[in-house]
């Protein structure tokens, strides 16, 4: 093949920790190999602050960082990659801005944990294809429910369980199995690749 595909990949952070922190550095330097990665912060993280803003400030802030990234790298194919709170912002973006895939690593269905409040309106309104990677003891993602919203949804989704993963899927120091964190890890990597792999590209 003569033109190799430029892949963009940007990674959001979740609510509580910056780029900075050590699992988003780990996670950046994995996608490095299918794709240029670039990571970003939160206007209010870089302010200092613990609270979020709002969801029209948070996807703004993620939009700008990927109009950034678009325009550095002049990519063929974008990919957003977001723990929690950066996956879910990440698919509101997508509603609005062009995008060739979506993977949500540890998705927060649940707001706050409150099975009642389902964040799942706007996976509902997803045409872009989507991988979840989920922990089967993540509080803010009961699977039965994710499967519930996943049996309607009209996009294209996968999904990668994560066997005793929490929110951040982090397996307990050694499973039964005798699996390490750094085999899930790579387990997670693999389905990342195979799902990024047979995406169309989206049309301009």
């Amino acid at each position: 093949m003569s033109h190799i595909i430029r892949r963009l990949i940007l990674l959001a952070p979740g609510a509580g920790a910056p780029s900075s922190h050590p699992w988003m550095q780990n996670w950046k330097q994995r996608l490095s190999d299918i794709g240029v990665a670039e990571t970003f912060d939160y206007d209010y993280m870089r302010a200092g602050q613990k609270r979020p803003d709002l969801l029209p400030q948070l996807i703004a802030a993620h939009r700008k960082a990927l109009l950034a990234a678009r325009e550095k790298h002049q990519p063929d194919s974008t990919i957003l990659i977001g723990k929690s709170m950066g996956g879910r912002i990440g698919c509101h973006l997508s509603l609005e801005e062009k995008m060739d895939g979506l993977i949500c690593l540890g998705y927060p269905l649940c707001a706050m944990g409150d099975r009642t409040k389902l964040r799942d309106e706007v996976l509902r309104a997803l045409t872009t294809p989507i991988l979840f990677v989920q922990g089967t003891r993540d509080a803010l993602c009961p699977l039965h429910l994710l499967e519930r919203v996943r049996a309607e949804m009209k996009g294209p989704n996968a999904l990668h369980v994560v066997e005793g993963g929490d929110h951040s899927l982090r397996v307990p120091k050694r499973l039964a199995s005798g699996e390490m964190q750094e085999d899930i890890d790579r387990q997670i990597f693999n389905s990342i690749t195979g799902f990024v792999d047979q995406l169309p590209m989206a049309a301009d």
